[in-house]
């Protein structure tokens, strides 16, 4: 359980500092919070937790693929803000977009034979 919590903690504590640099300089702060820190940090836990190549060569690989659905709402938002789009419905609508997008990888990815 311990375990488990500092996982939590230090990825709670890299998304503070992203929120708390953006304050000061956004630019720097999307070039932290575009870092893959997180799938990092996911990679050496599950290497500690399993030593299992295939299932890190599948995992890695499935990040990759998943990534790229993600891009667009990067594009989609500051566009809607700039167009007078409130933040919220800016956010929720570039959200949409990309579980729409997820849903479309899932769905066609294995048909290419990418494990997802």
């Amino acid at each position: 359980m311990l375990y488990l919590l500092a996982k939590a903690a230090i990825s709670g504590v890299i998304i503070a500092l992203v929120s708390e640099i953006a304050k000061r300089q956004p630019g720097f702060a999307a070039l932290v919070a575009s870092l893959p820190l997180i799938s990092i940090l996911g990679m050496l836990w599950l290497w500690r937790d399993t030593r299992d190549v295939g299932r890190m060569a599948t995992h890695v690989e499935a990040t990759f693929w998943y990534v790229l659905p993600s891009l667009p709402m990067f594009l989609i938002v500051p566009a809607l803000l700039r167009r007078g789009v409130n933040f919220w419905m800016a956010l929720g609508l570039g959200c949409a977009v990309t579980v729409g997008l997820y849903l479309t990888m899932t769905a066609i990815g294995p048909r290419f034979g990418l494990k997802l």
